[in-house]
């Protein structure tokens, strides 16, 4: 199998490198001590499987998996993690695996027995959740995966069984409910109608169109938004 190691301590790396070695059952073809790293060596070297450290300085091992799941072909992820009431709730049971640091050979090589058998189902069914909340979002792009930082995003706006995502450097459709974004983003976001989900940042103010709808002016952008009557009051006090 080929094998992507994702840690930010280079030691913990190169230890568990030598480990899957020993193991006989793959080959680690690339390294990265980060998330935004790892989900560019994934998508360069198409492994198999990625170890994948929970605990990780800007993108955790949790939101990494998320994106990384999004592949079209993802990887089995098998956590490493020191916290073991951290691991236990970081994914759901579809996940492959979790080792405990320091990571004992035989508990790897267990994982790995695992994740060779795995098949393409349980691979797509990984549900994962962090309570810290994504810094990005993403979603295929011409077959590639697009990765957007929450900062960046002017807004989601509902269609039909999709999400557009609209960011300061161009768009994307995602195949998540608004309703779950709001719950996630509502501290940065704000419902300006029932299809539509504004970052507060962006918003510079209010303007009228000729038939006097109210609408939200984006800060960079010269698109503008319908805000519902229901929702105008909500939106006025969230902005002040």
């Amino acid at each position: 199998m080929r094998i992507v190691i994702v840690d930010d301590e280079p030691l913990a790396r190169s230890r568990l490198a030598a480990q899957v070695v020993d193991s006989g059952l793959g080959e680690v073809v690339a390294q990265a001590e980060n998330g935004l790293e790892a989900i560019d060596v994934v998508k360069s070297h198409d492994p198999d499987v990625v170890l994948l450290d929970i605990r990780m300085p800007g993108m955790g091992g949790i939101e990494t998996a998320q994106h990384l799941a999004r592949l079209t072909n993802p990887p089995a992820i098998i956590f490493t993690t020191a916290y073991d009431g951290h691991a236990l709730a970081a994914f759901e049971a579809n996940a492959i695996d979790y080792l405990l640091k320091p990571i004992r050979f035989r508990r790897l090589q267990q994982a790995l027995q695992k994740a060779r058998v795995l098949t393409d189902a349980q691979t797509h069914g990984v549900v994962l959740s962090d309570d810290a909340g994504r810094t990005h979002v993403s979603g295929l792009v011409h077959g590639d995966l697009a990765l957007v930082g929450i900062e960046r995003v002017l807004y989601f706006q509902a269609g039909h069984g999709y999400v557009e995502v609209v960011w300061d450097g161009g768009s994307m459709l995602i195949e998540e409910s608004l309703r779950s974004l709001e719950k996630e983003f509502s501290e940065r976001f704000v419902c300006v109608h029932r299809n539509a989900f504004d970052a507060v940042q962006h918003i510079t103010g209010f303007a009228r169109d000729d038939t006097g709808h109210h609408l939200v002016l984006l800060q960079g952008s010269d698109i503008t938004l319908q805000v519902s009557r229901r929702l105008l009051t909500q939106v006025r006090t969230r902005l002040r």
